[in-house]
């Protein structure tokens, strides 16, 4: 499959007509071809053919970064080197986000391109009326800065690069070409390709390493046309583990029967109230900028009202359904994380105050099904669930979606993986719903995806993060050193240290952040404040030079902000409201002016979760602080800390080896 709107040797490329390379140029161009385009284009064409006659290559025009929606203007192989080309036609400066996109570009290939692993690949930004600048060759290796050219020094900047290199190593193109390439977008992303017409086999990894979401999205394409064509009413369980890409095959089918059949109307619901405000402030940022490359201009409000109509507040749903006993629009239903849908007490305790419904006696599972089961011929709802992912009082795990089905819809075709099954712990700890389960329901393997995705350069995260919580050191140590060359981890007891190290370790736009537990109270006094509330939007999505994204490393994200999202690198600030202590773990709240121990086993869980879901939010690697205490305070015991800190020193975890 090509890539490239246009490729060819630097040799034929440099005798083929101009009007001829513009023209397959043209023909590949999905959207409407702008005047703005059809100019950069035809001045690149001139441009590089007046620049590479000495060159001896291979030479991509708009080669696809399907993971972030975008294409590399020029790709050139020559020697043992890829040199990523970014043009600003007719630009006059070297913008900070004109060097990031192209360093991006870079990570892309060096990341998920097999071919480009161990290659040796250079950023170039040409910015045609822009200044002279210097640059450092190293660095730019490094793809830690940019080679920056205007249209007078690129050709000589070029050569200069290239005789550099000692004993070249040629690239082999046609492997190159043909190398697999297994991108691992984070959810942001995900939606963003999905929503702009990407299919889940180009956005996603196919190795035999991981289980392939494209299997997953086939088995429940089929459960949706069977209820579809023989007017059933079905539901299905799909499962996974930290990270193994549950959002992100519920995007897909969501997008997918949209496009299927619009009469569907398909919709991603979720209660992850930052989700839904972080993914539809992305599709319409993402949105309007597309437009306004494609030379179009788009109204945010326009833009807004698409975004909510894919992904909806499951909250807002279930609101708009108590209106009218009519089936809603919707015949395809995806809730995310269904296991935090709530228990009974807690919606008729929430409709009683805030929407003065004296006698609502229904769980939330119970009443999402009953509100798909007003359809008079077909529906289908597919819930994400996330074993050990429950962080919030009330939120009813898969048992209550079962009792719902059990009870009041039995004749609901029900599909689920085994996993359900033999995982009883982590999903559906009840023998009496279990055997009806195992009786009425129908097993598909392909319902639980077993294998991380978040984390490109390690699959054992979940795993390593499992065992640490689970209090078994010796198998945490054994897993981390089996993952520790790729994915670094590291303990500090200073807050500045952690900093340092993250920001050491992004490139381009990676992204990092700080983020701790909603419990964590005493952070405060290292200036991590878990009460000051975030705009999750701002915090995810701005850019380097606004104080509220993460990048500032000001403003803390918790649980309730990060949960279904994933950043680059993180630190995690850790406090006693979870410590360790006689080979166990210990619960507590901050109450007051002091701690308070936890007692309660589902308080414990939902603490312990939290953490999970911390732990397991950094895509590269993390650095986990834990605050050394002076003994000064009487809420800051230096005892608990220091325990808490060796019992991650079992588990393999040491300092940074290096001076920061």
């Amino acid at each position: 499959m090509n890539r490239s709107y246009y490729q060819n040797t630097t040799a034929k490329f440099l005798a083929e007509d101009k009007n001829s390379i513009f023209g397959q140029l043209a023909k590949s161009h999905q959207h409407d071809l702008e005047d703005q385009q059809k100019n950069a284009w035809l001045k690149q064409i001139d441009f590089l053919k007046s620049s590479l006659k000495d060159i001896q290559g291979n030479i991509y025009f708009e080669f696809s970064i399907p993971r972030m929606g975008k294409r590399v203007d020029i790709i050139l192989i020559t020697n043992n080197s890829i040199f990523v080309i970014e043009f600003k036609v007719g630009g006059t400066h070297y913008t900070k986000d004109a060097q990031y996109q192209t360093i991006d570009y870079c990570l892309d290939l060096k990341n998920f391109h097999e071919g480009s692993h161990d290659k040796t690949i250079i950023p170039i930004l040409v910015a045609t009326k822009a200044a002279n600048a210097t640059y450092d060759i190293q660095s730019a290796i490094l793809l830690e800065h940019c080679v920056l050219c205007n249209t007078d020094n690129f050709e000589s900047t070029l050569k200069t690069i290239l005789a550099t290199q000692t004993a070249p190593q040629r690239i082999n193109v046609m492997d190159w070409e043909n190398s697999t390439y297994k991108p691992t977008p984070t959810i942001i992303e995900a939606a963003q390709a999905l929503y702009k017409g990407h299919n889940v086999q180009e956005i996603s990894r196919s190795d035999s390493g991981a289980i392939n979401l494209s299997r997953t999205a086939k088995v429940i394409n089929n459960i949706i046309e069977t209820a579809k064509t023989q007017n059933q009413k079905s539901i299905c369980f799909l499962t996974g583990v930290p990270g193994a890409g549950k959002t992100l095959a519920g995007l897909n089918i969501a997008n997918e029967r949209l496009k299927a059949d619009e009469s569907e109307h398909s919709v991603f619901l979720s209660g992850n109230g930052p989700l839904v405000d972080v993914l539809r402030e992305a599709l319409t940022r993402d949105s309007i900028e597309t437009a306004k490359e494609n030379g179009k201009k788009l109204k945010r409000t326009d833009a807004e009202r698409e975004a909510k109509a894919f992904i909806q507040n499951i909250h807002h749903f279930r609101d708009d359904n108590l209106k009218t006993e009519n089936a809603p629009i919707e015949k395809v239903v995806v809730f995310d994380e269904a296991q935090r849908a709530w228990q009974k007490e807690q919606v008729s305790k929430f409709m009683k105050t805030k929407r003065g419904i004296d006698d609502f006696e229904m769980s939330e599972p119970e009443y999402l099904i009953s509100v798909m089961n007003r359809h008079e011929d077909w529906c289908t709802i597919v819930c994400l669930i996330g074993g050990g992912q429950e962080i919030n009082t009330g939120e009813a795990g898969v048992s209550e979606w079962v009792k719902s089905l059990k009870r009041k819809y039995s004749d609901w075709n029900v599909y689920y993986s085994d996993k359900i099954l033999s995982e009883q712990t982590t999903y559906l700890n009840d023998d009496e719903l279990l055997n009806w389960l195992r009786a009425k329901g129908n097993k598909e393997s392909d319902l639980h995806l077993a294998v991380s995705v978040r984390s490109f350069r390690s699959e054992k995260i979940a795993l390593f993060i499992q065992h640490i919580l689970e209090n078994e050191p010796e198998k945490a140590k054994e897993v981390f050193n089996s993952i520790k060359v790729n994915y670094p981890i590291f303990l500090t007891r200073d807050l500045n240290t952690a900093k340092t190290w993250l920001k050491q370790q992004a490139k381009g736009t990676e992204r990092i952040g700080v983020v701790a537990s909603s419990g964590g109270r005493r952070l405060r006094a290292n200036g991590i404040d878990v009460k000051n509330e975030i705009d999750p939007s701002n915090w995810f999505l701005n850019g380097q030079d606004d104080i509220r994204s993460s990048y500032y490393l000001e403003e803390t994200a918790t649980e309730f902000d990060i949960q279904g999202l994933e950043i680059d690198f993180t630190c995690v600030a850790w406090d006693i409201n979870l410590y360790h202590d006689n080979n166990v773990w210990n619960y507590q709240n901050f109450k007051g002016s002091k701690w308070q121990n936890i007692n309660q086993n589902s308080a414990k869980n939902y603490l312990l979760n939290s953490y999970r879901v911390l732990l397991t939010r950094a895509r590269q690697g993390m650095i986990i602080f834990i605050p050394n205490i002076d003994d000064t305070d009487a809420t800051r015991p230096k005892k608990i800390y220091d325990q808490t800190f060796e019992y991650l020193k079992k588990c393999g975890l040491t300092l940074p080896l290096t001076k920061l």
